[in-house]
């Protein structure tokens, strides 16, 4: 028990049982976050470099980096220090605010896949219009509803669970999770949990739906079309589709946000620690690391530029 139903700190207790792995651990995971850091700002800086980029679908691709740098920064700068730290203390607000940061990520990961959509869906099944409808005003009114919702919809849950009265202080997790506070709450959590269902629902399966649906089009549009379209146009959206694969139910729940939940689910401390640990580096370090390469491999108008800057 804790002497505060609201207490100051959680305690993040995972990182207990590392003993003498935490420096192989710490050196593994720097290097994995300058890497994750390092492709995407490659991405980023090719993008806004070569003006022949300066489309919608690159601006889109340039989206996911940026936000892969929010996500992956809001995980790694903390969990590093707790690596090598004697004591794992976060501050409540610290822990919200983290929180707010991981979820908000995976939130914009999907909005900004289903926008992406949306745009290979107008380029592939009405492309006679796609310059009149993706505009550089009406792509900006997408990056803002892509941003805009998960930041309203995760403030929402964040709010509520801020405002639940706490039996322990203890998470065993290796970073703050909203299911895993509200679970210590002393009240009942009706709310929360009507609240939680609704934003994943509207998060997660709506973009499912929404993209299943461009693509099918997509595909029946092909089905009439020659050869060199049909491999156009599987240049054009095979990166996207891998990236959404690897993120949305249900084809790979299991290796993104399935994990997390699941992982939030049971007692970590039960599990193998390094199960444990690696469940929760996967939600947030796959999709960084993939999303740079797959488009800066699979799509040459980005590759070429990589290339020939790496190069000099």
């Amino acid at each position: 028990m804790i002497n505060s139903s609201f207490p100051l700190y959680f305690n993040l207790t995972v990182f207990v049982h590392m003993g003498s792995y935490r420096y192989l651990t710490f050196i593994l995971c720097f290097l994995l976050y300058a890497t994750i850091i390092s492709a995407n700002l490659v991405i980023i800086v090719v993008i806004v470099r070569e003006k022949s980029l300066h489309e919608t679908m690159y601006i889109f691709i340039l989206c996911l980096s940026i936000n892969s740098l929010y996500g992956c920064s809001g995980f790694f700068l903390r969990f590093l220090q707790d690596i090598l730290s004697d004591t794992h203390l976060i501050l409540r607000s610290a822990c919200l605010t983290q929180i707010y940061v991981i979820y908000t990520y995976a939130s914009y990961e999907l909005t900004i896949l289903s926008v992406m959509a949306y745009d290979r869906y107008v380029a592939v099944c009405q492309p006679l219009h796609y310059h009149n409808k993706m505009t550089s005003k009406a792509m900006s009114a997408l990056v803002v509803l892509a941003w805009f919702y998960p930041s309203f919809s995760v403030s929402t849950c964040v709010y509520l669970t801020s405002t639940l009265p706490l039996y322990s202080n203890k998470i065993p997790k290796v970073f703050c999770a909203n299911w895993p506070v509200v679970k210590l709450s002393c009240v009942p959590t009706v709310i929360n949990n009507l609240v939680g269902m609704l934003v994943s629902m509207i998060t997660v399966f709506l973009p499912l739906v929404f993209v299943l649906y461009t693509y099918v089009r997509i595909f029946l549009v092909c089905r009439k079309c020659s050869p060199e379209f049909k491999g156009k146009v599987i240049q054009s959206c095979l990166p996207h589709i891998i990236t959404f694969v690897n993120y949305v139910p249900p084809e790979n729940t299991v290796i993104t946000v399935f994990c997390d939940v699941v992982l939030s689910r049971f007692d970590v401390e039960q599990l193998n620690l390094f199960l444990a640990v690696t469940l929760s580096l996967e939600f947030v370090v796959i999709p960084p690391i993939l999303n740079p390469l797959v488009y800066g491999l699979k799509l040459p108008e980005i590759r070429k530029p990589i290339f020939r800057m790496l190069s000099y």
